[in-house]
């Protein structure tokens, strides 16, 4: 969780105001809500209207296109851009939470550098502050492990979102310990992964993760 911002992921001059803002996020607490809340057998019920029904929600990305998504957008090497897409699966269905939020955070944070540490000491891939979470990180012998790593940093950020009665962008204020310029910064980056990740399996816009398609 790191205090500063990378000068190659600030948001052009012109950036979105606070409604876009919210637009943006609107689609993450709504997979969320689906992705966890909804019973199986409610899935021929109708969508409860939402402020997100107009926004294209991200998708469930294979394992294969989070690899490739990362290898080409970030140059990270085969072996590391399957272990970070292994560990953002397992913690998105253990936690409930998009995987494109956690491959945003991880973005924002680290820029898929397991080994990033921030000048306050926030540690790996979600800059995992030790000083902070004590208790997560007692045990725990390496924070660059990128299983490790998004582990706890999933963890931490679904306690924020449980704080926040699921608000997206309260916990991501939270998580980072800064302002709504940074949850602007993770909403577009994603906006940018269901892009990126939508082009590569070539899913239609209007296939969204729900309860009966993870």
């Amino acid at each position: 969780m790191q205090e500063t911002s990378p000068s190659h992921d600030l948001p052009p001059r012109n950036a979105r105001p606070a409604d876009s803002l919210k637009r943006l996020l609107s689609a993450v607490p709504v997979v969320f809500a689906l992705s966890v809340a909804l019973p199986a057998q409610a899935d021929d019920m109708p969508a409860a209207p939402s402020a997100a029904s107009t926004v294209d929600m991200p998708l469930s990305p294979s394992l294969d296109t989070i690899v490739a998504t990362l290898r080409n957008r970030f140059h990270v090497a085969y072996a590391d851009a399957r272990t970070i897409a292994r560990a953002v699966q397992t913690e998105s269905d253990r936690y409930g939470l998009a995987p494109v939020l956690l491959l945003a955070i991880i973005a924002v944070e680290s820029g898929f550098d397991r080994h990033a540490v921030s000048v306050v000491g926030a540690r790996g891939l979600m800059q995992v502050l030790p000083a902070a979470h004590r208790d997560l990180v007692a045990h725990v012998k390496d924070l660059s492990d990128p299983a490790t790593n998004v582990r706890i940093g999933a963890a931490i950020f679904r306690g924020y979102l449980d704080d926040a009665d699921g608000d997206v962008e309260s916990a991501l204020v939270r998580y980072n310990g800064g302002t709504k310029r940074y949850a602007q910064r993770v909403a577009l980056r994603v906006q940018q992964f269901d892009a990126q990740l939508r082009g590569s399996t070539g899913a239609a816009a209007g296939d969204p993760r729900t309860a009966a398609n993870p």
